[in-house]
C-alpha cells in the first residue's frame, strides 16, 4: 500500500502500519515500510522466492522505490537482457531494474502477474499498474485529507479505507450492478464511493503538483508472442507456462477438481517435479471426489480431499464477509477459501489452478451456444431472457443475469432505483465494453467477439476471486492459463478450433485442448464437462435467512417485500438470494 501527498504525508507510523496491517494475510512472512517527504510505502510480504532478508520490501535502488505483489514467469530471460550483476534471486529486484531502466514501457517485458507501486524521487511521480490479465489487484482513491490532495492505494479497499481521513460510503450503482452480475467490480468502480481498481492490463502515472493530485494514463505497450498456430504448439505453450509457474523456493500444489483444465495443469506439474500434492474441495459426495481421485491415482499424486459441510459453509461465508470487507463473488469462493486453508495448514504456500482455460479456449457451453443463437447462427428461443436485447453488449448481460434490471424495480427502494438511474450506467458499461473487445480483431466469426468478451469480463472476475480466496489464507495462487502467450496463442486461434457444435446440437467446448492432452489423462476427464468444486447453494441459502431479515441495510436498499420473499424461501429464489444476502452482510459490516 502507499500513500502520494501534495504535502509531507503527516501520518504517524502507527498508522501507516496499521492500514498496511490490513493485508497482513497477505504478507504473514515480513512488513516494511518506506517514507520520503510526500509519499509512504508499506508493504507485507509473503516471501516465495528468495525469501532471504535481502528481498523484503520497499525495494529501492538510490532513485527508484518498489512496492510489488506478484511473480514473474520470464525472470531469467529479463535478467540476461539487463546484465550486470544482481544482490538477490527476487523477480522484485528484476521488476524494479525492468522500470529503471525502461520506464511504464518495461511493464510490456513481465510475463507474470503483478500489482505495483514505483515511486520515482527525482521526478517525484508515482506509477501504479496492473497485469494484463488482472490476476492481481490494485485499489486507489484520491481526496481531501489533513495532508492535503492524497491518493492511498492498496491491494484491498479495506487497507485504503483505514485511512483516518478515508470515509466508507457506499456506491449505489456499482451496488445496483452487483445484484446482476455478482461481480464487486464495474469498470473502474467498486462497491465504495471514491474507491477505483486499475483494470487489467491499466498503468497509471501519479504526479502531485501544487494543491492538486493528477493522475494521468501511461502506456504499457504490448510485446507479441512469437508462435506458429498448431495443435502441438498449443500444447507445449501450455507445458511451458505451467512450467514457468512451477519456480518457488516453498512448498507448492496444485489445486485437482478432476476437469479438464485441473487436471492439465496437475499433469504437467507432476512430470516435470516428480512429486506433487493435490488438492479437490466441494459438497461431500460430489462427483469432483471422484474425478479428482481418477486423476490423482493416473499421476500419483500426493492427493487430499477437503470437503465443504452445510454447516462449514454457513459459518464461512459471513465471516469472509468480515475479513474481506466485500461480498463474495460466487458461492464456490468458501470452498476455495477453505481448500487454501487445508493446503496451507499442509505447508503448502503456492498453489496452481486452472482459471483461464474456458474463457481462453471456449469452455462454457450454454454461453456459447446463445451467443451463436443471439448471432443468427442457430435458431434463437423467443423465450430466453436475453430475448428483448439488441445490442451484444446487453445480450451478456441479461443473459449472465442473477438479478434482471426488470425486476430490480420490485427490489429496490424507490429512492436508491432512482439513484442509481435504472440502471442506465450498467447497461452503458456492458454496451461499451462489448464494442472494445470486438473492435479488438477482425474475426472469423461474430462469436469470438463473445468469447473474448467472457475473457474481459468473467475472467476478470474469477482470477480476483481466486486471489481474494487464497491469499486470505495466506496462500499464492498461480494461474498458468491466464497467461499473456498463452492468451496470444488462443487469440490467434479459429473459433472452430475451440468450439463447435455437433450433429445433435450439443457443444463441444475446448476442442483444442481436449486433442492436445488426449493422451495424457483418463478418457472420462477429457470427455468431462465444466466443473469447479460445486456447492449445492440453493439448499443451504435457507441458513442466511436470519440475515437477510435482521439487516439494517438490506432494509435500507431492499423492497419490504422483496426482503420477505426471498427471506421466506431462498432455495425457490437462490438466484435473488445470493447477491442479495451478500449485499445484507456487506453493508451491516460497514453501516450496520
Amino acid at each position: 500500500m502507499g500513500i502520494l501527498a501534495v504535502r509531507s504525508v503527516s501520518l504517524s507510523d502507527g498508522d501507516v502500519a496499521s492500514m498496511r496491517d490490513r493485508m497482513a494475510h497477505r504478507g504473514p512472512d515480513g512488513a516494511g515500510m518506506w517514507k520520503g517527504g510526500k509519499v509512504v510505502l508499506g508493504h507485507r510480504r509473503l516471501a516465495v522466492v528468495d525469501t532471504s532478508e535481502a528481498a523484503g520490501q520497499p525495494m529501492g535502488d538510490g532513485r527508484y522505490v518498489l512496492v510489488y505483489n506478484g511473480e514473474l514467469y520470464n525472470d531469467a530471460e529479463l535478467r540476461a537482457e539487463l546484465g550486470g550483476t544482481f544482490r538477490t534471486a527476487s523477480d522484485t529486484e528484476t521488476v524494479l531494474r525492468v522500470l529503471a531502466r525502461w520506464g511504464p514501457a518495461g511493464l510490456s517485458r513481465l510475463r507474470g502477474m503483478f500489482a505495483l507501486g514505483l515511486y520515482d524521487t527525482l521526478e517525484g511521480t508515482l506509477l501504479l499498474a496492473r497485469d494484463p490479465m488482472g490476476i492481481k489487484p490494485l485499489y486507489y482513491w484520491v481526496g481531501g485529507t489533513r495532508d492535503g490532495m492524497t491518493l492511498v492505494f492498496a491491494s484491498e479497499p479495506t487497507a485504503i479505507l483505514a485511512h483516518p481521513d478515508v470515509r466508507a460510503e457506499p456506491d449505489l450503482v456499482a451496488m445496483s450492478a452487483y445484484l446482476t452480475t455478482i461481480r464487486t467490480v464495474m469498470g473502474e468502480r467498486t462497491l465504495f464511493e471514491g474507491v477505483r481498481t486499475l483494470r487489467p492490463g491499466q498503468a497509471v502515472v501519479v504526479e502531485a503538483s501544487g494543491d492538486e493530485i493528477a493522475v494521468r494514463a501511461a502506456g504499457m505497450g504490448r510485446v507479441a508472442a512469437d508462435f506458429v498456430v498448431d495443435p502441438k504448439v498449443v500444447g507445449l505453450c501450455i507445458r511451458d507456462s505451467v512450467e514457468r509457474h512451477l519456480r518457488s523456493d516453498v512448498p507448492l500444489c496444485c489445486l485437482l477438481s478432476g476437469g479438464l483444465d485441473s487436471s492439465i495443469v496437475a499433469s504437467v506439474a507432476m512430470r516435470k517435479l516428480g512429486a506433487l500434492s493435490t488438492y479437490c474441495s466441494g459438497a461431500t459426495g460430489g462427483d469432483d471426489f471422484r474425478f479428482a481421485r481418477v486423476v490423482a491415482d493416473q499421476l500419483k499424486t500426493r492427493h487430499t480431499d477437503a470437503p465443504v459441510t452445510r454447516e462449514m459453509f454457513a459459518a464461512r461465508w459471513p465471516e469472509m464477509v468480515r475479513e474481506m470487507g466485500t461480498p463474495l463473488s460466487t458461492p464456490n469462493e468458501v470452498a476455495i477459501n477453505h481448500i487454501a486453508r487445508e493446503l496451507r495448514r499442509d505447508g503448502n504456500v503456492v498453489t496452481l489452478s486452472g482459471e483461464g482455460a474456458d474463457e481462453l479456449f471456449a469452455g462454457y457451453d450454454i454461453p456459447m451456444l446463445d451467443a451463436a443463437r443471439f448471432e443468427g447462427l442457430l435458431p434463437r428461443d423467443a423465450g430466453a431472457a436475453w430475448a428483448g436485447a439488441t445490442h451484444a453488449g446487453e445480450f451478456q448481460l441479461l443473459a449472465n443475469a442473477w438479478v434482471s434490471p426488470a425486476i430490480k424495480p420490485a427490489i429496490l427502494t424507490e429512492d436508491v432505483w432512482k439513484a442509481v438511474e435504472r440502471d442506465h450506467g450498467l447497461f452503458e458499461f456492458y454496451r461499451t465494453e462489448f464494442d472494445a473487445v470486438r473492435d479488438e480483431r477482425d474475426d472469423d466469426t461474430p462469436v469470438q467477439a463473445h468469447l473474448r468478451f467472457h475473457r474481459r469480463i468473467n475472467l476478470a472476475g474469477l482470477l480476483q476471486r481466486l486471489d481474494t480466496a487464497t491469499m486470505l489464507a495466506s496462500v499464492e495462487g498461480r494461474t498458468p492459463f491466464a497467461d499473456r502467450v498463452v492468451c496470444e496463442l488462443a487469440e490467434s486461434l479459429g473459433m472452430d478450433e475451440k468450439f463447435g457444435v455437433n450433429a445433435a446440437g450439443g457443444a463441444e467446448t475446448k476442442r483444442i485442448l481436449r486433442s492436445a492432452f488426449a493422451g495424457e489423462l483418463p478418457a472420462e476427464v477429457v470427455a468431462r464437462p465444466k466443473a469447479s468444486f460445486p456447492l449445492p447453494f440453493q439448499e443451504w441459502a435457507v441458513d442466511q435467512a436470519a440475515v437477510l431479515r435482521g439487516s439494517t441495510f438490506a432494509a435500507a436498499v431492499f423492497t419490504p417485500a422483496a426482503v420477505e420473499s426471498v427471506a421466506s424461501d431462498p432455495a425457490r429464489a437462490w438466484q435473488f438470494a445470493w447477491p442479495m444476502m451478500n449485499l445484507a452482510m456487506w453493508g451491516d459490516r460497514w453501516w450496520g
